[in-house]
């Protein structure tokens, strides 16, 4: 129970710089080469599977994955691994927009294909950001990788559906749980494929990606949700990318250029768009 609207903001601060962190941790750890994008991965899963299970046993919750899990586990192993791998090519602010512009327009074309309806006002602010993704992908603009932004763009849409799964929920802790728990023996395969291992720092940042910023993130998140309007969460997942930018700044020296600010304008525009009812 949220007591009060100060707690409320404060909880939804911290989710949405937990969404933020997992870019960054992520990209100071793979910038460096310190760690494989696999064993990353599998190490965020672990961190983040153990984190879910000691909440889950302590809140007495379901937390054995099931046969009805499955999709939900594989959507989620599909955005880790390629989330960490699009990561060796990417900037944290670059990736962070690519990720969760993907992720808004899977949602939206999900809603369609179950029936939803689309405005003319939504239809133009989709359009708005797939400009602005053309304009990221500019020749001549230091465009990011073609491998990379396709990597993340399918670590988008994986999220996008593992989002649409979730919906209506009645236990979205204990289902997220299963799903970081039903990883594992994924994760287990990747990190053997991978090697094993990385430097003490990029570790420590796996396990904080995964215990931290996507466990306690996550939480947090689906804690303040219902206390939340669905176009206010969407409209609030839209600063993640600003958040990134800003710590990949002061954090991790990357640059900012007049390209991605412009690019990201239009996206963040273009997404805003799609909220509208009409």
């Amino acid at each position: 129970m949220i007591p009060d609207r100060t707690r409320l903001a404060l909880l939804v601060i911290l989710a949405l710089l937990a969404f933020a962190g997992n870019s960054l941790l992520t990209r100071a750890a793979l910038a460096g080469g310190g760690i494989g994008p696999e064993s990353f991965a599998a190490i965020r899963l672990g961190a983040g599977g153990a984190t879910l299970l000691a909440i889950g046993l302590g809140r007495r919750l379901v937390v054995m994955p099931g046969a009805r899990d499955l999709p939900g586990i594989a959507a989620l192993f599909v955005y880790a691994a390629t989330f960490s791998r699009a990561y060796v090519g990417l900037g944290a602010a670059t990736g962070a927009l690519i990720l969760f512009s993907t992720v808004q327009i899977t949602v939206i074309a999900g809603g369609m294909i179950g029936g939803a309806r689309i405005t003319v006002v939504q239809s133009m602010g989709v359009a708005v950001a797939l400009g602005g993704l053309a304009w990221l992908l500019a020749p001549g603009l230091a465009a990011p990788p073609l491998g990379a932004f396709a990597l993340m763009a399918a670590a988008g849409i994986a999220w996008g559906v593992y989002t649409l799964l979730g919906r209506g929920s009645d236990a979205p802790v204990a289902r997220t749980a299963r799903n970081f728990i039903g990883t594992l023996p994924l994760a287990m395969a990747l990190a053997a494929i991978g090697g094993v291992g990385g430097s003490p720092m990029a570790i420590m940042l796996a396990i904080a990606a995964g215990a931290i910023t996507s466990a306690l993130g996550y939480v947090l998140w689906y804690s303040v949700l219902p206390h939340l309007s669905a176009i206010t969460a969407a409209s609030l997942q839209l600063t993640v990318p600003v958040i990134t930018a800003l710590g990949s700044v002061i954090w991790l020296h990357e640059p900012l250029t007049g390209a991605l600010a412009g690019a990201s304008l239009l996206i963040l525009s273009g997404i805003a768009l799609t909220l509208r009812r009409s």
